[in-house]
């Protein structure tokens, strides 16, 4: 999608730091972030939000979790534990339309998160 900040970095259009990249996926470091740990998982394929993945996005979203848990274990986070995170819609927080997952850790999480 021509006009989507996280399609324009998926495409290395626009810069950021990525800390994970595969045909599917991509991480990203929080230019805002709330905890000492926190990226953003984003799919390459355009989802504006999590009530539009489709019964074909399993796999997808199942690679999200693996990387979420791959990711906290390359950062020390699977002892202590972490977060993971998805916004959907303005009332939920989401700011980016296109689905993104928050993995936040490396200090003690709150709940409810608020």
């Amino acid at each position: 999608m021509a006009d989507c900040l996280f399609c324009s970095i998926g495409a290395g259009e626009v810069p950021a730091e990525k800390v994970y990249e595969d045909d599917q996926l991509f991480a990203i470091r929080d230019i805002n972030p709330v905890a000492p740990l926190h990226l953003l998982l984003i799919p390459r394929k355009h989802i504006a939000t999590i009530l539009d993945f489709e019964d074909t996005d399993s796999a997808l979203v199942a690679g999200i979790y693996r990387l979420a848990a791959r990711l906290a274990a390359e950062n020390d986070l699977s002892d202590d534990g972490y977060r993971v995170v998805a916004n959907c819609k303005s009332d939920g927080g989401q700011t980016v339309y296109h689905v993104h997952f928050h993995l936040l850790g490396g200090r003690a999480m709150a709940w409810p998160p608020g």
